[in-house]
């Protein structure tokens, strides 16, 4: 094998496969020429031998010059590099403010809508409060003006409105006090404060109306039920308010119930295109949270309201309704509930004990005791004051001649029974009785709250202990959490306002009398000049008040005792033959003291009483039965002996059998020229009633009388008494109602009495 030829050229090892190719691109190559920057050429061949595998690179000598350029190549090369540096940093700069720009715009872009945001939630809210006070005011009022009579419940549709309409009005009122426009930075938290400041009044407004928003809607049906009503109600609506295409009421009374649930979403919008790091960022964030719990809450409470009012309600059920709402689940459910109940008090389950409802439970019941009790009481009094001011005494005309006194109590008696009295019925009833009565009608609501959750406990207790539970079964359990959770939340705050109340009333009750006595203070001051009183000391004074009061205490009991012998007079009944020989066996064997007359049917109830009818005559024998007991007496009934009631028996009275016949009727004058005429009520009634007569004549007793009775007066023969009247309550001439010395009055014998003249009465027992 020839050796090849050994050339002095230098030797390239080879490069890695994953090695670059050379700028010059010479790599890789067998043969081939290139050309440096001057122009020249150099030869370069590749040899490989087949032992190694070495490629051997040979290069023919260069020529002049040739080694100069392969430096300048060089050079070359790092000057691109540092052109491609530059270039590479020109774009990265160019990258980064075309960045800053995209993020300049995006910020710009996010101001605007939050503007945007900004400007919607403030115009809609002027927009929004114009329309309610379009409906408020224009809209009713024409209404009202222009249906007449005026829709039933027209006034009780906008209830509550006015507390939205108010709280929307100062929220505007505390933006536009600020004086910022949209796009300033300090209005976002000028927005959020004004927010946050009127979120409690904001609550409390839209929760009652959006509660109340359900009769709105039921009112309005009531109103297209009727198709003429309705047509002028469209009408009237749409003339008050051409610029807005409503045809309806609810079209603005529904407005808050979407308001409230609007802002929630126009303050997440605003802050979603609010930077994080705005200093209102935070504060927007919590608005927005704030806006959310807000409508939680008033969803809540609108729950709670609908389960009251589906409860609260009292139906008059007739017992026909009642046993037709029977059906098996009703029948089953009491069946339960009655179970419990008897679990409960026989002690075979225990209860479940809730202390904190269970103690407003009964300071309910206790202020609901009182409240009733107040308002019978005042109700008792007002009549009892109506029936004094009916009592009109001033109207009769009485002569009162060149008697001062008398006038000026007569003309204090009309300024108070037409003035003074008349005002103050009036301010009682409009003052105290008409909201004790409103009071009482509250009460119904949580009393039956309270019962409907006492069943819905009993419900609960039954499936308590279950693991999983049905449907209807989970609406059981959370109708009696939800019933459980109002009453807990309710109840004290009705009874602190009901205590309030009560004690309010009571205070004005007070009030009122110290102004009624004020103005009977002024109204005797103008007469005090003219009333005997008027020039007494102090001390006298009221010496002369007590001893004024005494006398007329004394004088009206001695009235009542009047009415009461004038109404519990003796009767003198005619008897039947039978009882006539009853009575003269009762009296032959028990004497005339001991008989008694029935005045109301008896029926026997126990052991040995007798039935006895109205009228019949018994004689008593004991007035105590065997155990000591004095309303049962032992009586005899003309053979048969048992007890009776002794307030259904009354002393019978004899008036033409005890007492003896008039002495002398017609008794001529005798030796001493002295008359005595026996006493004729029905003849000389016209002469009691002269004047003359008793300067001449007086009335005495002609026989000794003993009183029988409480209702009977006794006197003695020649002893003057005076005639009250000349017969007894029935009307009978046989009893004289009369005065004796002492002013003791009662009942006497008619042919007791004579009539002697003034000075001849002590002769009467010369005569006997």
């Amino acid at each position: 094998m020839e050796v090849p030829r050994r050339l002095s050229f230098p030797l390239v090892l080879p490069k890695p496969a994953s090695s670059a190719r050379s700028p010059l691109g010479a790599a890789g190559q067998t043969a081939g020429s290139s050309k440096d920057q001057t122009g020249g050429e150099k030869l370069i061949s590749e040899e490989k031998t087949p032992e190694s595998g070495v490629i051997v690179v040979v290069e023919a000598p260069p020529e002049d010059g040739k080694a100069a350029r392969r430096f300048s190549s060089q050079d070359s090369f790092s000057e691109e590099s540092s052109l491609s540096e530059e270039r590479l940093e020109e774009e990265a700069r160019e990258a980064q403010r075309r960045a800053e720009e995209e993020e300049a715009a995006a910020k710009e872009r996010a101001a605007q809508r939050q503007q945007l945001a900004i400007q919607e939630l403030v115009e809609s809210e002027r927009s929004y409060l114009r329309l309610l006070q379009l409906s408020t005011v224009t809209i009713r009022s024409n209404l009202q003006q222009q249906l007449q009579p005026p829709p039933a419940g027209l006034d009780s549709m906008f209830l509550h409105i006015e507390e939205v309409i108010d709280v929307s009005s100062r929220l505007l009122s505390l933006l536009d006090q600020k004086q910022l426009q949209f796009g300033e930075p300090d209005f976002p938290q000028s927005l959020c404060d004004s927010f946050l400041s009127l979120s409690s009044e904001m609550e409390a407004a839209y929760k009652e109306y959006l509660a109340h928003y359900n009769h709105v809607t039921e009112v309005e049906n009531s109103y297209k039920q009727k198709e003429a009503l309705w047509n002028e109600v469209v009408r009237v609506i749409k003339a008050a308010a051409p610029d807005v295409n409503a045809t309806s009421l609810s079209f603005f009374l529904v407005m808050p119930v979407q308001r409230i649930a609007r802002y929630p979403l126009l303050l997440q919008t605003i802050q979603k295109h609010t930077d994080a790091s705005h200093p209102a960022y935070a504060l927007l964030e919590q608005t927005a949270h704030t806006s959310v719990a807000l409508n939680c809450r008033i969803n809540e409470y609108k729950r709670f309201r609908e389960v009251a009012d589906k409860y609260r309600k009292t139906e008059m059920l007739t017992i026909k309704d009642k046993i037709v709402r029977l059906n098996t689940h009703s029948i089953a459910k009491k069946t339960a509930r009655l179970g419990q109940q008897i679990k409960h008090e026989a002690g075979l389950k225990p209860k479940l004990v809730d202390e904190e409802f269970d103690a407003l439970e009964g300071f309910f019941y206790v202020l609901e005791n009182g409240i009733l009790e107040l308002l019978e009481n005042v109700e008792m009094y007002l009549q009892h004051l109506q029936g004094f001011l009916s009592c009109r005494t001033e109207d009769f005309d009485l002569d009162m001649d060149g008697e001062k006194a008398p006038i000026c109590y007569k003309e204090i008696t009309t300024a108070l029974r037409q003035w003074i009295l008349p005002m103050f019925e009036k301010r009682m009833r409009k003052l105290i009785h008409q909201p004790l009565c409103a009071l009482r009608d509250l009460l119904v609501g949580p009393r039956n709250l309270i019962r409907k959750r006492l069943d819905k406990l009993l419900d609960y207790e039954v499936i308590e202990g279950k693991p999983n539970l049905s449907y209807e079964e989970q609406a059981v359990a959370n109708t009696y959490r939800t019933l459980n959770t109002l009453l807990l939340t309710e109840l004290p705050q009705f009874n602190g306002l009901a205590l309030q109340m009560m004690w309010s009333t009571l205070g004005t009750f007070s009030c009122l009398h110290r102004d009624l006595a004020a103005d009977m203070e002024q109204l005797f001051h103008s007469f005090a000049q003219q009333l005997p009183h008027s020039s007494l000391s102090p001390g006298a004074f009221w010496e002369w008040a007590e001893s004024s009061v005494l006398e007329g205490a004394r004088r009206l009991q001695h009235l009542c005792r009047m009415v009461e012998d004038k109404l519990n007079a003796p009767d003198a009944q005619p008897l039947s033959p039978s009882s006539q020989r009853r009575l003269k066996q009762l009296t032959d064997k028990h004497g005339s003291g001991k008989i008694f007359q029935v005045m109301s049917t008896v029926v026997g109830t126990r052991d040995l009483d007798l039935n006895l009818t109205k009228g019949e005559l018994v004689a008593v024998i004991s007035e105590a039965d065997s155990r000591g007991d004095r309303r049962r007496w032992l009586v005899d009934a003309g053979g048969k002996r048992g007890y009776a009631a002794a307030s259904k028996l009354i002393r019978y009275h004899q008036p033409t059998d005890d007492p003896p016949p008039s002495p002398h009727p017609n008794l001529t004058e005798d030796v001493t020229t002295r008359r005595r005429h026996s006493y004729s009520p029905a003849g000389n009634a016209p002469l009691l009633l002269n004047a003359a007569f008793f300067s001449c004549f007086q009335v005495v007793g002609a026989y000794d009388f003993t009183a029988r009775s409480k209702h009977e007066v006794s006197f003695r023969a020649g002893e003057p008494v005076r005639i009250l009247e000349p017969h007894d309550k029935r009307g009978s001439p046989e009893w004289s109602l009369v005065e004796v010395r002492g002013g003791q009055r009662g009942y006497v014998p008619s042919n007791y009495l004579a009539i002697m003249p003034v000075g001849a009465g002590n002769s009467i027992g010369l005569h006997r």
